[in-house]
């Protein structure tokens, strides 16, 4: 899998191919439709596949004070494109260059000459150009005079449409496991483990401490988690998600204490997945009925973590 600049000539090995085209953060159920079809389409044309992506998402250069509301970090993305059968992830970043653009100088410009592509995938709801302009149908209007042919994938549908919209307010309502059946996969945090400042070794219950960066913000608490180091070693564990109010001051983190595990993990890389929301956040009188508490969370999430695993 290669990544390439969305603003450079692509490589001549990948040049010809079929583009499929969105933001896909998350990489949803509907996003694997579209990519799944432009890797069907590039195997049966004996084309290199290529999946496009934006960086920044357009919501976040346009309006820069949200929350942060991010799904999948670009390393993810480009492992689950990989995953999906892609060549190559190609990225553009979004700035005022990019914004500026319009539908046709989009086409031309980027797809047809910097990329070279031959034909696109995206979804019927897909949007490009300046104002949002361009919708999947002049894309196959522009694609066609520019000598691509451009296809459109239906939305997919879980009783609505699957959308990234669906996914967040599923983890800021705590239900990571309705997340997952949109997703198809349990939702991941990832990030380079901090040192912090060691409160849970001294009680027992040692953490990994991960910043929340620029993901969406799931309901602050207490979940089961299974994480994955870089070595593709698989760890179940109890997490806090929040500002860990018990202590002061107050800091955001994600601190997973994994079971019957004795490492060091500080600066390695580290996914952490969701998988069950237990109880919500809350401030302890003492150190005592905090770890009374934790003992408790940490017994129901081997319970559930031994459990058959489902994504409903």
């Amino acid at each position: 899998m290669e990544r390439l600049d969305g603003g450079s000539a692509v490589p001549a090995a990948f040049r010809n191919g079929i583009v499929a085209l969105g933001n896909f953060d998350g990489f949803h159920a509907g996003h694997q439709a579209v990519v799944g079809k432009a890797v069907a389409r590039a195997r049966s044309e004996d084309r290199p596949a290529l999946v496009a992506t934006f960086d920044p998402h357009p919501v976040a250069f346009f309006k820069p004070d949200l929350p942060p509301f991010r799904l999948t970090s670009l390393d993810q993305r480009e492992r689950l494109f990989a995953e999906a059968g892609a060549d190559a992830m190609i990225v553009f970043r979004f700035d005022a260059a990019l914004a500026g653009l319009s539908a046709e100088a989009f086409v031309d410009e980027r797809l047809a000459d910097l990329i070279g592509a031959a034909g696109g995938v995206t979804g019927e709801d897909f949007t490009f150009g300046k104002g949002r302009s361009g919708d999947a149908d002049s894309l196959r209007r522009l694609g066609g005079v520019a000598g691509m042919s451009v296809d459109a994938v239906a939305p997919v549908a879980a009783g609505e449409p699957v959308s990234s919209s669906r996914i967040r307010e599923a983890l800021e309502a705590g239900d990571p496991q309705a997340a997952a059946a949109l997703l198809t996969r349990p939702f991941a945090i990832e990030g380079v483990v901090e040192r912090g400042d060691q409160r849970g070794r001294t009680i027992g219950y040692p953490t990994a401490n991960l910043s929340l960066g620029d993901y969406v913000r799931p309901r602050y608490g207490i979940y089961a988690v299974r994480g994955r180091l870089a070595n593709g070693r698989l760890l179940e564990g109890a997490a806090n998600l929040g500002i860990r109010p018990t202590f002061t001051p107050p800091r955001e983190l994600l601190e997973p204490f994994f079971f019957d595990f004795d490492g060091d993990l500080y600066g390695q890389a580290l996914e952490v997945e969701l998988l069950h929301f237990l109880r919500p956040e809350r401030k302890f009188q003492s150190i005592d009925a905090l770890q009374l508490q934790m003992d408790a969370d940490v017994a129901e999430a081997r319970a559930l973590l031994a459990a058959p695993a489902t994504l409903a």
